[in-house]
């Protein structure tokens, strides 16, 4: 008789495969692709702060805290918006509507991550750094997941902050003071977001209906949402230029972010004056890759030019 080939399994009982899975359902409560951009923003941030080479330890453990106390952020956000998870095709597959997960679990993971991460930046990188980035998670877990989200279609607009303030906690990881170049970098993602947000709203418009969340596209229809869109990367070209016109970049910055902020500029023209179906995805995926290359190319134009 063959023998029966069995999982191997831990002393606590659980199979190898049911701890990856359980592994990768935390890993996703994280948002893991959203605070890679965040992280991307605070080393440059960092950079920047520099004259030469960061301090990596500051370097290390800045971005190990931050990152920590971002993804607290995220975690409360699926615990808040769980039954509202659960009505919407985008993210009823998330861990918590999955039953992946417990409340209990995701609560406890993410105050975990929030002890952890405000220790490690109050004590081995700054006090000020450690408040900022408590701060900017609050802002994000309650301010805007469980207030502005379900109160006025400019929730994204004034929750925006609290995803901007990466370059700011890089930049005062390094000197543990604020600098209004640092501020400059937030207004960059400030003016970013909204677009960002309401392109992924008109396409998921029906979803954000049935959830009952009051988004722009929803509120006031899609194509004032379109008109806002390409008003707001008006602003944000404005808005990029002033790192050159600072004198804090150089010219690589410049033609950079112009071409990129054009580009910006032609995606959201065509989504309001020559839209197809997939027109509002493409502003999302552009804004994406738009902001990381901007950030990018600031870093190069630091120690290039």
């Amino acid at each position: 008789m063959a023998k029966s080939i069995t999982t191997p399994r831990t002393n606590s009982g659980l199979s190898f495969s049911t701890i990856v899975s359980l592994g990768q359902a935390y890993y996703q409560l994280t948002k893991p692709k959203v605070i890679m951009l965040l992280l991307l923003t605070a080393i440059v941030g960092m950079c920047l702060a520099s004259e030469g080479l960061p301090d990596l330890w500051l370097m290390l453990w800045g971005s190990i805290g931050i990152g920590m106390l971002s993804s607290a952020g995220a975690v409360f956000n699926h615990c808040i918006d769980h039954n509202i998870d659960e009505k919407m095709a985008r993210t009823k597959r998330r861990p918590i509507p999955q039953g992946k997960v417990s409340l209990r679990q995701a609560i406890i993971f993410g105050m975990a991550l929030s002890i952890i991460g405000s220790l490690i930046l109050y004590h081995l990188v700054n006090g000020l750094t450690a408040v900022l980035t408590f701060i900017s998670m609050l802002g994000y877990a309650v301010v805007y997941t469980l207030w502005l989200k379900r109160a006025t279609p400019q929730n994204i607009v004034i929750g925006g902050i609290a995803g901007a303030a990466p370059p700011l906690l890089g930049w005062t990881a390094m000197t543990g003071q604020f600098d209004g170049n640092a501020l400059l970098l937030v207004m960059i993602i400030f003016t970013w977001t909204p677009q960002h947000f309401w392109a992924l709203a008109i396409d998921r418009v029906e979803d954000y209906k049935k959830a009952g969340l009051p988004m722009l596209p929803v509120t006031h229809g899609i194509e004032l949402t379109k008109t806002m869109i390409l008003l707001y990367t008006v602003l944000l070209m404005a808005v990029g230029l002033l790192p050159y016109l600072t004198g804090m970049s150089g010219w690589l910055y410049f033609v950079g972010s112009s071409v990129l902020n054009w580009g910006f500029f032609y995606v959201a023209w065509q989504l309001k004056f020559n839209p197809e179906k997939r027109s509002p995805m493409s502003v999302f995926k552009y804004s994406i890759s738009q902001l990381m290359l901007l950030f990018i190319i600031l870093l190069l134009d630091h120690y290039l030019v």
